[in-house]
């Protein structure tokens, strides 16, 4: 991979609006312009299959498990009304190239599409910031999800990107016997390789994470927070991340 630059990176033109509670909200439009719908594709039938992140003109992150062999994949972003077929400021792009960890599994789970056309940024289209290498939230750091994943447990998808406030918890707190005793499996759908946004001191959003999974016992179970897979800010060689953040909460 070759280094990937993100000046500019982080400012939506439109900024999002924050609330303190933990819970889900439709979103400002296009207040999370890196936010990208994974659509998955067999038989000519196209759907949302997960979240990801645009880190550079062609560059997206997702999950690692987000990608099956037995599929196609297409990449939408802009996009905040997943029903809106001529939503202003969309676009549609296939990857020309999806690369998965490789030492791939619950721990690395990240993959990385390189577009098939770089993308030209817009008010509705811009690149997230990458976190400094090395860095660590403090718990409790207040950072949000985003994404078009179920309502609840057993519910719908989102058609409306929502977002939710989500404070960080610590790995030591997180990876204590109590909080995962009972294994672990994929997040809620939909949620799925979408980005764990926090923000930095100048007022930019950094994506400190990818969701990667969750309690087998469904959405919002106290003590079995979803996991996401700590990423480096050096992009050009895979590293072997470790997992870093989980969220007390899930918006599903």
């Amino acid at each position: 991979l070759k280094p990937i630059l993100t000046w500019g990176c982080g400012l939506p033109t439109y900024p999002p609006v924050l609330s303190r509670v933990v819970g889900g909200d439709d979103v400002r439009p296009h207040s999370w312009p890196w936010q990208i719908s994974l659509e998955s594709g067999r038989y000519g039938h196209w759907s949302h299959a997960c979240g990801g992140t645009l880190i550079s003109s062609e560059w997206v992150i997702t999950a690692a498990h987000c990608i099956l062999d037995k599929y196609s994949y297409r990449v939408k972003l802009g996009k905040h009304n997943l029903e809106n077929n001529e939503e202003e400021g969309a676009l549609t792009i296939s990857p020309a190239k999806i690369i998965k960890h490789y030492d791939y599994n619950s721990i690395n789970d990240i993959a990385m599409l390189k577009l098939d056309t770089p993308v030209t940024f817009t008010d509705t289209i811009k690149p997230a910031c990458l976190p400094e290498e090395g860095a660590v939230l403090p718990n409790g750091a207040p950072c949000y999800i985003s994404g078009w994943g179920r309502l609840s447990t057993e519910g719908p998808g989102a058609i409306i990107l929502q977002q939710a406030l989500l404070p960080v918890v610590s790995y030591e707190i997180c990876s204590q016997s109590d909080w995962w005793r009972d294994g672990i499996k994929s997040g809620c759908m939909g949620d799925s390789g979408g980005p764990l946004n926090c923000q930095n001191p100048d007022g930019s959003w950094a994506v400190h994470g990818v969701v990667s999974f969750g309690s087998g016992q469904g959405c919002n179970v106290v003590q079995k927070p979803t996991v996401f897979s700590k990423w480096r800010h050096t992009l050009n060689k895979w590293q072997n991340n470790k997992i870093r953040y989980c969220k007390v909460y899930l918006i599903c």
